[in-house]
């Protein structure tokens, strides 16, 4: 038998944020189609929490401090022909707008000369576009949440290419974008093409660890018995801040490739080598910033699985699933992982929900602390950085409390 888990996590204080002074501009969040139920989600804490503070007598309701739903009505109609616009039913004037898009959501469609299209991550950008062009810059401040950087793996130019991520964030600081939020951007230097304009890419981490102690009783964490694994040369930063925060060592597989082929646009692989510790008898987590096709994590549980390691902890930010799910659904089968976690900052397949293996992190409590907490311009700090909080949780969890 099955479960559907899905874990809502935020900081360990975030029930009631420390906010005692009214915001300059009214809230609005207005999330796109492609966020239509993390949004609801992050409306119902935003609205919870203000009512308390309002109740509590620390701030008081004027100005629409506190009301029933934050959301601002907004759409992006299409026409037969495909075209489309973006449209906002309310009055922006001096509202702090968070417009929020999943660029990956490939569950939408439209109708195009009478066929049913599937909208790609253009499409999401440029309905994300309109719709910011739609509030006329008459808000006091535009901020942009899209946890999967559009284009994010495109941010670099090899030969005459394009360089489609930097010119989308200068697409957006042009239409009067001032933040844009982002989580685990493949490489975060991609913001020094808006040097002016407000950057955060925001780490998980704090989340996928909480997960795993919830997920296992038993596991024991020290560098004898735990151990974090990075695919590939590419994630070793977030391998080396984990290994660095729960005290454990790390490993890297690198892959030697064949720089003379060319095999459906890729380099093809030659071998893969390994560059750590002794894996014997370890438990491992393997953290990555997306899941695609699934072929790196897959194939580097195989390698750790024939070097005989303990359980075997898939986690990454961004579940994407190209290929679908049924590669994942036979390595299972066959103990190549025990438990795969990925958050719910993109469209996740539905069908995953039903397999015995997958969590979900919810992090709709956790954007809308952010929310709340740029609309009061407050720091952002103590969420950027989740030492504290994941040395709290490890600490609970080796006293044997829930966690």
């Amino acid at each position: 038998m099955t479960t559907r888990q899905i874990v809502t996590d935020a900081t360990d204080t975030q029930d009631k944020p420390v906010l005692s002074s009214h915001p300059e501009g009214r809230l609005a969040i207005v999330p796109l189609r492609s966020m239509t139920e993390i949004g609801r989600k992050v409306d119902d804490f935003l609205v919870k929490w203000r009512k308390k503070r309002v109740e509590d007598g620390v701030l008081d309701g004027s100005n629409g401090y506190a009301r029933d739903s934050f959301i601002l009505k907004a759409d992006a109609p299409r026409f037969g022909s495909g075209e489309a616009k973006g449209t906002i039913s309310e009055s922006v004037r001096g509202d702090d707008l968070f417009f929020m898009v999943d660029v990956m959501n490939y569950s939408l469609t439209y109708k195009m000369n009478g066929f049913e299209n599937i909208m790609s991550p253009d499409d999401h950008f440029l309905d994300l576009k309109r719709i910011i062009a739609a509030a006329g810059r008459k808000g006091r401040r535009i901020n942009v949440i899209m946890p999967y950087l559009y284009e994010g793996r495109q941010i670099k130019r090899d030969g005459r290419e394009s360089m489609d991520c930097a010119s989308m964030l200068q697409e957006l600081e042009d239409l009067g974008v001032t933040n844009i939020i982002t989580f685990d951007a493949h490489d975060a230097r991609v913001q020094n093409a808006v040097p002016m304009a407000g950057f955060e890419s925001i780490s998980p981490a704090y989340q996928f660890i909480k997960n795993i102690l919830r997920s296992d009783p038993d596991l024991t964490i020290d560098s004898g018995h735990l151990m974090v694994i990075s695919p590939d040369e590419g994630g070793m930063r977030r391998a080396i801040y984990i290994a660095n925060v729960l005290g454990i060592d790390m490993g890297m597989f690198y892959k030697r490739r064949d720089y003379t082929t060319i095999v459906d646009g890729k380099n093809p692989i030659l071998g893969h080598e390994f560059l750590g510790t002794e894996i014997e008898g370890k438990d491992i987590i393997i953290i990555d910033d997306m899941i695609s096709s699934g072929d790196a994590v897959l194939e580097t549980a195989a390698l750790l699985r024939a070097k005989n390691a303990g359980k075997i902890f898939i986690c990454s930010t961004f579940g994407i699933f190209t290929n679908g799910i049924r590669r994942f659904n036979e390595a299972y089968e066959k103990g190549l992982f025990d438990r795969l976690i990925t958050t719910n900052l993109v469209y996740t397949p539905p069908e995953l929900f039903e397999t015995p293996y997958y969590t979900c992190c919810d992090m709709s409590k956790f954007l809308a602390l952010i929310i709340d907490t740029i609309n009061h311009d407050s720091s952002l700090a103590g969420l950027l950085n989740p030492i504290d909080r994941i040395n709290r949780v490890v600490e609970k969890y080796r006293r044997g409390e829930k966690v």
